[in-house]
C-alpha cells in the first residue's frame, strides 16, 4: 500500500458525510433522508449499474421496477421477460445472474436478501464490489464499496503509485480504513457522489471538495495524473456475417443464442462465427436458408468490451409457407419489440430492415 510522504491531514469521513448531507444526489432507487432503504432497489440497481451510467440506468430502472416490483415478481417471471426487459443494457450476463440471484432469495431466504457481505457473497452475480455496496447501503453494515469512481477518489487522496488494476488491493484497504462505524451506508454513497460530480476523471472540481486539503495528487497539482492505469491492449476487429430474412407474410427469421457467453439468452438474426480472419467469399456456407441473398451495402459496427465488430448483412426475401430451420423461429415483425434483442441486432435491423410507412407499405432506408 504505497502513497507518497507529505501529506498535512488525513481524509475525515464526518468532512465528507457533512458534504453529503447538503449536495446528494436524489437517485430513483436511494433511500430519502429518513427512509429506511429498500434492499430489492438497491441491489437492482447496483446490479444494473455495473459498466452502465447513471443517466442510461434511470428510465431502464423505472420500466423494470414496473414489471418486475418485488424480488417474488422477478423471481417468478420467465427467463425470456427478464431478457427482454433488459435488453439494451448490455452484458448479458447480469440479466441471467440477475435473474437467478432473484429466484435463490425467494427460494432460500424467503424473499428477504441477506444482510452481510459474506452471506451475500453466496448469491448468484453479486461479487466483491456489489456484496459490500449492498450491505452498506441496504443494511448499514461498515463494508468499504469500491466502483470506479471510488477508486479515482481514494487514488488521489491517497496517491497510489500502482497502476489499475494491480493497485485495487491498496486502494480497497484505504477504502476500508476510512469507513465510520456511524452512517456507513450513507458514506459508501457520498464517495461514489464525490467521485461523480466533483472527483471527475476530468477537470475535477477540487476548490469544492470537502476532501481538497488532505488530497496528496491535489497538493502537487497532479490531480488530473491519478488513478495510474496500465495502457489497455485493444482487441482485434472481428468480423462476421449476420443473415436477416424477411418472410413474405412479414416474419423475422430469428435464432435465440445459447445462455452462457457472449449475448447469451439473447436474440437476433443468425449470424457466422466472428474472427479476426472471417472469409466472406465463404459466407454463404453459414447461411441458415437456402434462398437468394442479396449482400446489402456497408457493414453494422459495434464494440464490445474486449473487441469491435463489423458484420456484413445478407438479406433474403423467402415465401410464406418457408419453414424455420431447427433451433430457429419466425417472429412476426411487430412483435419484435417483446424479444430480448441486444443493441447490436438493433442495429443490424435497423441496416436491413424496410422502414414501414403509414399507408403500411415499405420503404428500404436509404444506403450509404
Amino acid at each position: 500500500m504505497e502513497a507518497s510522504l507529505g501529506a498535512r491531514a488525513e481524509p475525515d469521513p464526518a468532512d465528507l458525510l457533512a458534504w453529503y448531507d447538503r449536495h446528494r444526489r436524489d437517485l430513483p432507487w436511494r433511500a430519502r433522508p429518513g427512509e429506511s432503504p429498500d434492499p430489492y432497489r438497491v441491489w437492482l440497481s447496483e446490479i444494473m449499474l455495473q459498466q452502465t451510467t447513471v443517466a442510461a440506468v434511470k428510465p431502464f430502472f423505472a420500466r423494470f421496477l414496473e414489471r418486475f416490483p418485488t424480488v417474488e415478481a422477478l423471481a417468478a417471471a420467465p427467463a425470456e421477460a427478464v431478457m427482454q426487459a433488459w435488453a439494451g443494457l448490455g452484458y448479458y450476463a447480469r440479466a441471467r445472474n440477475l435473474h437467478a440471484c432473484a429466484k435463490a432469495v425467494v427460494e432460500a431466504h424467503g424473499g428477504r436478501f441477506p444482510d452481510t457481505e459474506a452471506l451475500l457473497r453466496k448469491l448468484p452475480g453479486i461479487g466483491a464490489y456489489t456484496a459490500p455496496a449492498i450491505a452498506a447501503i441496504a443494511f448499514n453494515r461498515p463494508a468499504a464499496a469500491v466502483d470506479g469512481n471510488v477508486e479515482r477518489v481514494i487514488a488521489r487522496v491517497f496517491r497510489v503509485e500502482e497502476p489499475l488494476p494491480k493497485a485495487r488491493a491498496a486502494i480497497k484497504a484505504f477504502a476500508e480504513s476510512l469507513v465510520p462505524p456511524q452512517r456507513p451506508g450513507d458514506f459508501a454513497q457520498a464517495l461514489m457522489d464525490l467521485g461523480a460530480t466533483i472527483c471527475t476523471p476530468k477537470r475535477p472540481a477540487c476548490a469544492l471538495c470537502p476532501w481538497m486539503r488532505p488530497c496528496r495528487a491535489r497538493a502537487e497539482g497532479l490531480q488530473e495524473a491519478f488513478p495510474r492505469k496500465t495502457p489497455k491492449a485493444e482487441g482485434a476487429v472481428r468480423r462476421g456475417a449476420v443473415f436477416v430474412a424477411l418472410r413474405a407474410d412479414g416474419a423475422v427469421l430469428l435464432r435465440t443464442r445459447p445462455p452462457e457467453g457472449l449475448l447469451g439468452g439473447m436474440a437476433g438474426s443468425p449470424t457466422s462465427a466472428w474472427a479476426p480472419d472471417y472469409d466472406l467469399a465463404r459466407a454463404m456456407l453459414d447461411a441458415p436458408l437456402d434462398a437468394r441473398w442479396t449482400r446489402l451495402p456497408g457493414v453494422v459496427r459495434h464494440g464490445f468490451t474486449h473487441f469491435p465488430l463489423e458484420l456484413t448483412v445478407f438479406f433474403t426475401r423467402p415465401p410464406a409457407e418457408t419453414p424455420a430451420p431447427e433451433g430457429m423461429r419466425w417472429t412476426p415483425r411487430a412483435a419484435l419489440a417483446e424479444e430480448p434483442v441486444p443493441k447490436v441486432m438493433r442495429k443490424v435491423f435497423a441496416h436491413a430492415l424496410p422502414t414501414p410507412t403509414p399507408a403500411g407499405k415499405a420503404v428500404k432506408p436509404p444506403r450509404p
